[in-house]
């Protein structure tokens, strides 16, 4: 398995290996040494080599530096993009990027570094199906950790246990860091538990991987006339589906990584794995099996009570589009699915050529296709607790 870049001419190695500053403060230049060494050893090292480049003591450094400040965190993150100075600063919004480093190299560079001037939310799903999850991941924390006002990253349905054991990031890791691989790749589950579900943009926009959430309130059946005495029971298979509030949102349990999706888990499973439709109303997602779909009017509900203007959500890419008769293709990075009275939905797709590197894939692409299919929901319930052991 070679999981390397296209044959190129590369620069001569730098110095490697990177190492965790003496004061634990990280800062511009150790982030663009960082990001050359992630480049050069992604095209000239096999991934065995990969703890020569970085020693498991630092990449546990940075993975502890980045959950203490993502636990810290809200469950929705309000970002405020009133500036001090003459304007307000920019905001870049990027969806799905699925291990494909050197796109995210290139999106950095060309959309300009973050920075006070200009504010990154990155929308999930930074591991899986591309051969450099690990890289992609450790690069967004170390912008997290170096500017945590600036640079923020929510969860994605593929910051899971039972994604990442099936689309390839757990293979990743065990065959980067061998005999340590499992004690890193629970430490970066222990990372992805502190992930934000979602955000609030300049009070206008809402950003979150899948998208709209349902109430946990359960509602009870009316009592039959005439036959008193008889308990009053509720079913949450007949209770009718309404949107839920930013209330509710910040009292989930995000720390949950996998099914079951009920009570306090039930709004991290549908903010995570929804998708939008433009048949009216709200109704389970049979086809993933997980979360919601919602129409255009739910999406003007939410807009219209919330006093929003956007919502930019993720999730699909052109393989999950392309067996979607109802909705456009995502060839061009996004789709405008929903324009409602109050605003716009959109989906933003930020993996070029995706899936890309299947040739040395670290999951078994021929069978599993995409993350509409085949959903083992049991497997990944019974077999969702983390053990820490290290």
């Amino acid at each position: 398995m070679k999981n390397a870049a296209p044959d190129m001419p590369g620069p001569a190695p730098p110095q490697i290996p990177l190492e965790w500053p003496q004061d634990g403060i990280l800062t511009l230049d150790w982030i663009r040494n960082m990001t050359v060494v992630f480049d050069w050893s992604s095209r000239n090292l096999p991934p065995a080599e990969f703890p020569s480049v970085l020693p498991v003591p630092v990449l546990q450094r940075l993975l502890l530096s980045a959950s203490n400040i993502l636990h810290k965190e809200p469950n929705c993150v309000r970002i405020d993009v009133e500036g001090g100075g003459e304007r307000s600063p920019s905001v870049v919004v990027v969806g799905d990027v699925h291990g494909q480093l050197h796109d995210v190299m290139f999106l950095l560079e060309d959309a300009g570094f973050p920075s006070e001037d200009r504010l990154f939310v990155f929308n999930g799903d930074y591991v899986d199906r591309g051969a450099w999850g690990l890289e992609t991941f450790l690069l967004v924390l170390a912008w997290k950790v170096f500017l945590p006002q600036y640079v923020f990253l929510l969860r994605g349905n593929h910051e899971s246990k039972y994604c990442t054991a099936v689309y390839g990031f757990e293979q990743e890791v065990m065959a980067k860091y061998g005999d340590k691989g499992q004690q890193v790749y629970r430490k970066c589950l222990r990372c992805f538990e502190g992930l934000p579900l979602a955000s609030i943009i300049a009070g206008c926009t809402y950003t979150a991987h899948g998208g709209l959430f349902r109430s946990e309130k359960v509602f009870p059946l009316k009592r039959p006339k005439g036959k008193k005495g008889h308990k009053v029971v509720s079913s949450t298979d007949k209770k009718p589906l309404t949107l839920g509030s930013f209330d509710e949102l910040s009292k989930a349990r995000r720390t949950v990584l996998d099914p079951p999706w009920e009570g306090s888990n039930l709004i991290p499973g549908d903010i995570l794995w929804s998708d939008p439709s433009l048949n009216y109303g709200m109704s389970p997602n049979k086809e993933r099996g997980i979360g919601l779909l919602w129409g255009p009017d739910v999406t003007e509900e939410f807009l219209k009570t919330n006093e929003l203007k956007l919502i930019i959500r993720s999730h699909e890419g052109p393989d999950a589009r392309d067996k979607r008769s109802d909705l456009a293709g995502m060839q061009k990075g996004y789709t405008i699915d929903h324009e409602v009275g109050s605003g716009k939905l959109v989906t933003l797709f930020s993996a070029p050529d995706y899936p890309q590197f299947q040739v040395d894939a670290y999951y078994d692409y021929e069978d599993v296709i995409d993350s509409d299919e085949e959903l083992d929901l049991t497997s990944a319930q019974n077999d969702s607790s983390l053990e820490e052991t290290d």
